[in-house]
């Protein structure tokens, strides 16, 4: 098992970097195009683009930081699996779920 979540964290990190580069870029244009929230969202709403952009976005990092987590929680306290398993998954659905309704939200409201 640690072998597979040892490759879906590292898998997990390639997706996130030109993610994160791209979030960065779009950051630094609109704040030094002086775009206010408003317009941001009129940009973004009704975007299949951005939705899968931030959509995989959500879903790479929920994944990376809840196997994070297990691996922090595992060195720290020396629970078992089960308990480590348990925490990571929720941990992972409830990242998946919040940064969902912000995409939804963005992209769809």
């Amino acid at each position: 098992m640690n072998i597979r979540l040892y490759m879906a964290q590292r898998l997990s990190a390639i997706i996130m970097i030109p993610l994160v580069f791209g979030h960065l870029g779009v950051m630094i244009y609109a704040i030094q195009g002086g775009l206010s929230a408003g317009e941001i969202l009129s940009r973004t709403q009704g975007s299949v683009f951005w939705f899968m952009f931030y959509g995989l976005f959500v879903i790479a990092v929920s994944v990376h930081g809840a196997i994070g987590l297990r691996t922090i929680m595992s060195e720290l306290l020396r629970w078992n699996d089960i308990a480590l398993d348990a925490i990571m998954w929720g941990f992972g659905l409830l990242s998946i779920f919040m940064g969902a309704r912000a995409v939804s939200a963005v992209t769809w409201l």
